[in-house]
């Protein structure tokens, strides 16, 4: 599995899935989760109100994962997950944090995609640090490549916005083995 880090808006990926750092409600936000459904449009939030009815009627829980269709983005789907506040969590919720990306690795190869999209899950308004929470979400990665040896996943790329989050990003990617 190719593990890369790039630089840039991960609304505009060219990969079978986005990740969502969504809120519980799916219903949009601010930061990543806000752009995202800015650039889904309308039909994305149908699709998490839907979700909402069948399966999550009180929210989407800190380290689960679920896939919609991604309206107008040119990837075929966004993964929602939502990451642990790091002030509510002993240790900050790094098995809730590790447990996000394991998540969304887990329904991108359900849905036998072979590229994916994640954002810096977690940092900014939910506290986390890039350099605390990188070297857990590129562990999270190899761990899923190495438990599951026939996965369809073939890319999974970190698009962070600011040139911070790309270096602690970069250099956990480095340290762990590309």
């Amino acid at each position: 599995m190719r593990v890369q880090v790039v630089r840039g808006d991960i609304t505009t990926q060219q990969v079978d899935a986005v990740v969502n750092a969504a809120n519980s409600s799916l219903l949009g936000g601010g930061g990543v989760d806000g752009a995202i459904h800015a650039a889904a449009g309308p039909a994305l939030l149908e699709a998490c109100r839907s979700v909402r009815r069948a399966q999550y009627p009180t929210g989407l829980p800190t380290g689960e994962a679920v896939a919609t269709q991604a309206g107008r983005m040119t990837a075929r789907y966004i993964i929602h997950t939502v990451g642990p506040i790091h002030e509510e969590h002993e240790g900050g919720g790094a098995h809730l944090l590790r447990q996000c990306h394991a998540s969304c690795l887990q329904v991108a190869d359900e849905l036998a995609l072979e590229s994916l999209a994640f954002p810096a899950i977690s940092c900014g308004v939910y506290g986390w640090s890039a350099a605390e929470a990188a070297p857990i979400a590129v562990a999270a990665v190899r761990e899923f490549e190495s438990s599951h040896p026939d996965t369809s996943i073939r890319e999974v790329r970190f698009v962070l916005f600011n040139d911070e989050v790309f270096a602690a990003f970069d250099a956990a990617v480095r340290s762990l083995g590309e």
